[in-house]
């Protein structure tokens, strides 16, 4: 957690300078880039809250994302992780959605994506999705690179 604060800080940063806000939906980082993001001192100026969207009832309640919404979408997609992205800006009203869904470890997801996939989302004044693998099965070194690559994927969508 330590070596995500300071990617965190320098998001705060950019943020705070132009005085926007993000809201994160996260599946299988499981909090992790909320915790960084909340642990830079005065978050509050830019960070509004944030999901653990884990599970179809959570999607359905957090998210506001009903099965309507996903004909023809999968979980720990690119196009669910734009939609999740776009519909947590849009609830909360802000400037920015960070979104991050995939499968940790040790081993694939019902969906047939192995152990170390994720997608990540960017909406707002840039909106932008990419797929990481990282071919390993180390659920907690998935998590920890899921974060690590959403914060970093954000921060460089900052700086567009």
């Amino acid at each position: 957690m330590k070596d995500l604060v300071p990617l965190a800080e320098k998001i705060a940063i950019e943020l705070i300078a132009r005085k926007q806000k993000i809201v994160v939906s996260e599946s299988s980082t499981g909090g992790l880039i909320s915790a960084a993001l909340l642990a830079v001192p005065g978050a509050s100026a830019y960070f509004l809250g944030g999901a653990v969207i884990y599970t179809r009832d959570a999607r359905r309640i957090l998210g506001d994302i009903d099965n309507d919404a996903m004909t023809g979408i999968r979980s720990a997609s690119e196009p669910y992780a734009q939609l999740l992205a776009k519909r947590i800006r849009e609830r909360f009203g802000c400037d920015w959605g960070l979104s991050e869904t995939g499968a940790t470890g040790p081993s694939g997801n019902s969906y047939g994506d192995a152990a170390g996939h994720s997608c990540m989302a960017v909406s707002g004044p840039r909106n932008e999705v990419m797929t990481l693998e990282t071919g390993s099965s180390d659920r907690l070194g998935n998590m920890h690179v899921f974060a690590q690559t959403a914060l970093t994927f954000l921060l460089k969508n900052l700086a567009g």
